[in-house]
């Protein structure tokens, strides 16, 4: 019987829905109060890990975790996770933003209106007994321009909610790929410094680390337009609270709403006794749904990576909603099967690989789909971990140079082709696919030969004379060797000259067949494939 992986949960979730999840697939754990140390001496036998802010996740501790494959943060944040290191070792590290995605949401629209209209002066003003509408003297959303920093989850669920307010909405984010800026509607802008100069109303909507840390100090508030709103409900810290003090004395920002401090709990905030701010306490994953979802969600998330499925909101992977990967999983699984054949075809060490995506394939996001190829190209030559996470990197620290195009033209006839070429030293090596009428992957094109294969387990290669007899002669051999060949396509160029052929077997060919194989007249080269 095969063993069950491990999960450990170090800090409190709702241990009841992550055990529901979990109890099926996997053994869990549940160990709130460990120490450092013996955290460090027992995260060796786990296989998941699940936490929320408290716990560090460094490079001691994923050294000591020889066999850890996912690291699941409850909530949002990730301050406590190395996840450079993480993703060395090839480490999933995912959290839960999709459990917290709507409610953060909404509380920021809630504080860009109660900003704008004075909502909460006016609440506390009525009920102490005045009455005074003069006093409160709004703006409408309505024509404005808002402007996002960070269009990932929330910064892209707050710019749909916003343009049903006839809002013009720009967003800054140098790590978003434009198709996203594309498919939100919203107008990108390449410099941080153009988005401050044209919005009325300003959202950030950035994670916490060393380059948002300040984002928006003093020099950035000058740049931006008289009479700027500004709201921040992702994390404390990222605006500069001495300068947004200013910069609100000053008359330059008229009003801001802030969820999150750069100390909390934050008590005596000079911020706090100016009439133009809106402040709430952290309320951002504050709601009954998003407490209920967090654990269930991140259990799911460990789950899918213990079984070794793409997961949609890993920290260290491709940003990808689900319905993006429902559109692209099933060229992740063609892409990393055609990454498998090189190496067992060739030796020659791989200098550039070339990707290019044609048609309706170029329209999505692709980068999923280029790791997935060099995913399974590295798997079958390297002994540690290659998964999603640490394909790329791996590539690249191997001096593998990695061109991705996309072309919006169909190419020969097809509505969608990803085109592969490696180049080795004085080697090209090239192979196409597609999606089949049933959505199924498809080999459509291999060194230059055209075939239509589906990429199956099993799988002989054969090079050859393209002579008479010889289809029969391979066919003879391996009957005679109780092989079964489950369907076989020829590809050819010219007439009489040499022909690829591709056998799909249903197991796997013993060495001493494939030699008999080879042994034939006219047979030139013959590899097999276990994909």
């Amino acid at each position: 019987m095969k063993e069950k992986k491990k999960v450990l949960i170090a800090e409190r979730v709702n241990i009841a829905a992550v055990k529901e999840v979990l109890e099926r697939e996997v053994e869990v754990d549940i160990k709130l109060d460990l120490s450092r140390e013996n955290l460090l001496k027992e995260i060796g036998n786990y296989d998941g890990l699940i936490i929320r802010s408290s716990t560090i996740v460094d490079e001691e501790l994923l050294s000591s975790a020889k066999k850890l494959k996912v690291v699941g943060r409850g909530g949002n944040g990730i301050d406590n996770i190395d996840v450079d290191a993480a993703t060395k070792k090839g480490v999933v590290v995912a959290n839960t933003p999709d459990s917290n995605s709507i409610s953060a949401c909404e509380l920021t629209i809630g504080l860009i209106i109660a900003s704008s209209r004075h909502i909460t002066k006016a609440n506390d003003y009525l009920k102490s007994g005045k009455w005074d509408r003069k006093r409160f003297i709004g703006s409408e959303l309505y024509n404005k321009t808002l402007g996002i920093i960070g269009l990932g989850r929330i910064g892209g669920l707050v710019a749909s909610r916003m343009k049903a307010f006839d809002m013009k909405v720009i967003a800054y984010d140098p790590y978003i790929p434009d198709e996203r800026f594309e498919r939100l509607g919203v107008i990108k802008r390449e410099k941080l410094e153009d988005l401050l100069l044209e919005s009325d109303f300003i959202t950030i909507h950035t994670p916490k680390t060393r380059e948002t840390i300040g984002m928006i100090g003093e020099e950035e508030i000058k740049k931006m337009k008289e009479g700027v709103r500004v709201v921040n409900a992702a994390r404390g810290g990222i605006i500069d609270e001495v300068a947004l003090l200013a910069g609100m004395k000053s008359g330059k920002i008229i009003g801001s709403g802030l969820d999150v401090h750069e100390i909390e709990p934050s008590y005596n905030n000079p911020l706090f006794d100016l009439e133009g701010t809106v402040v709430t306490p952290h309320l951002g994953a504050s709601t009954i749904e998003a407490q209920e979802n967090v654990g269930e969600a991140i259990a799911k998330q460990v789950l899918c990576a213990l079984q070794g499925e793409v997961i949609p909101n890993a920290i260290n992977l491709p940003t990808l909603n689900r319905d993006e990967l429902k559109v692209i999983k099933p060229y992740l699984e063609l892409m990393e099967k055609l990454g498998k054949l090189y190496y067992q075809l060739y030796t020659t060490p791989i200098e550039i690989i070339d990707i290019n995506y044609y048609g309706s394939i170029a329209k999505q996001d692709v980068e999923m789909i280029t790791v997935a190829f060099l995913k399974g190209l590295l798997e079958t030559i390297i002994k540690e971990r290659v998964n999603y996470v640490n394909a790329k990197l791996i590539a690249v620290d191997r001096g593998i140079v990695i061109n991705e195009r996309k072309y919006i033209e169909n190419y020969n006839g097809y509505t969608d082709l990803i085109k592969d070429k490696i180049r080795a030293k004085n080697e090209v090596f090239t192979l196409s696919g597609n999606l089949s009428t049933k959505n199924e992957g498809r080999l459509v094109e291999i060194l230059g030969f055209e075939v239509d294969v589906t990429p199956t387990e099993n799988m002989l290669v054969i090079k050859n004379n393209d002579i008479p007899g010889v289809i029969g002669k391979i066919g003879t051999i391996l009957g005679n060797e109780s092989v079964n060949i489950a369907s076989m396509q020829v590809g050819r160029t010219k007439i009489g000259e040499e022909a690829l052929m591709i056998l799909n077997v249903d197991n796997d060919v013993p060495v001493e067949t494939v030699n008999r194989v080879n042994e034939i007249d006219s047979i030139l080269t013959v590899k097999k494939v276990k994909l």
